[in-house]
């Protein structure tokens, strides 16, 4: 399922972004590049930030950012903004520097698509990669094998 959730767009590095609402904002805008979501998500993933806090960052140096499936989801997703300067969200597990999006029609494909993306995160040597590769190529490869 992981394969599928990454969309040509999805992956972008090196992005400057100047504080922690921008970049939740840039990684859900490429999911909207994508067309996985449209405008509206972005208010829901904000609303969510705002209501329950930075439990986005679900470990260090990485977030989680999503908001419950259906308002402006239009297809199960996910991206990637590798941050070049981290941003601090408030979070015991700041600064944060992978800021992954993601998006479900439904509560089972969001389950489905989570764990599909705790298998590569957990593999040895990934979270490594997926901080210093240089090559957008080499972690589409890595996330979506």
């Amino acid at each position: 399922m992981l394969a599928q959730a990454f969309g040509p767009n999805s992956i972008a590095h090196h992005l400057e972004v100047t504080d922690w609402e921008g970049a939740i904002s840039s990684a859900v805008a490429l999911l909207e590049a994508d067309l996985r979501v449209t405008y509206e998500y972005l208010a829901e993933v904000l609303a969510m930030n705002q209501k329950l806090g930075p439990y986005f960052v679900v470990a260090p140096g990485i977030a989680i950012a999503h908001a419950a499936p259906g308002v402006g989801v239009l297809e199960t997703g996910m991206a990637l903004l590798r941050l070049e300067e981290p941003v601090v969200s408030g979070s015991n597990n700041d600064p944060v520097r992978l800021v992954f999006a993601f998006c479900a029609v439904d509560s089972d494909s969001h389950i489905e698509l989570l764990a599909s993306f705790a298998q590569v995160m957990s593999a040895e040597g990934n979270m490594n990669r997926l901080l210093n590769e240089p090559d957008l190529t080499i972690i589409r490869n890595l996330l979506t094998a």
